[in-house]
């Protein structure tokens, strides 16, 4: 298989089956390639991440068709599935807000904008997406309103600021009234 086989392969197990194909069944030397020139993201292991719009690990956003279950990469990504896909149209694109929990939900077509007053955030200016593509992307995220947006970044912009590890962000959500997206904890 050449490069372009193995990017086309990829793509269409994607959209076929909502997952990366088996990765020893390509050419190693092509995934590298690809994933030098922004086709798809590898993990340290060598295994296909992403390949944008698709993500083969859940990173905060699903997308359902008639019968197929995707991950998105982001909410950018998981809104342009219906693009891509020729025999999905509209899909259900849902996630849950990082700041209250409150499950989110929009049927996305290729019309228009979804309808709604919720808040994008990305954690990553555009210039740095992709020193570490999968981390901008799982921080790519909506939020009910800009209330939560603002509370979920809250003093990174002052003297002192110390970043939260997961439970101690629990810890400070609950105590400002938030429920937050701690899954698992």
């Amino acid at each position: 298989m050449d490069t372009e086989d193995v990017r086309l392969a990829v793509y269409r197990s994607f959209a076929e089956t909502g997952r990366a194909p088996e990765s020893g069944l390509l050419a190693d030397g092509a995934l590298r390639e690809l994933h030098e020139q922004r086709h798809v993201v590898l993990d340290r292991d060598g295994r296909i991440a992403m390949a944008h719009p698709f993500a083969a690990v859940p990173l905060g956003f699903s997308v359902m068709g008639r019968e197929t279950l995707w991950w998105g990469g982001c909410a950018w990504d998981s809104f342009a599935l219906p693009h891509l896909l020729p025999d999905e149209p509209v899909v259900l694109v849902a996630t849950r807000c990082p700041g209250c929990g409150a499950a989110l939900a929009w049927v996305v077509d290729r019309d228009a904008p979804p309808a709604g007053d919720q808040v994008a955030h990305f954690l990553t200016p555009a210039a740095r997406m992709w020193e570490d593509v999968v981390h901008t992307c799982g921080h790519q995220r909506l939020f009910c309103g800009e209330e939560l947006a603002q509370s979920w970044y809250a003093g990174r912009l002052d003297r002192g600021y110390r970043r939260r590890e997961p439970a101690e962000a629990k810890e400070y959500f609950h105590s400002v009234g938030l429920r937050g997206p701690f899954w698992g904890l």
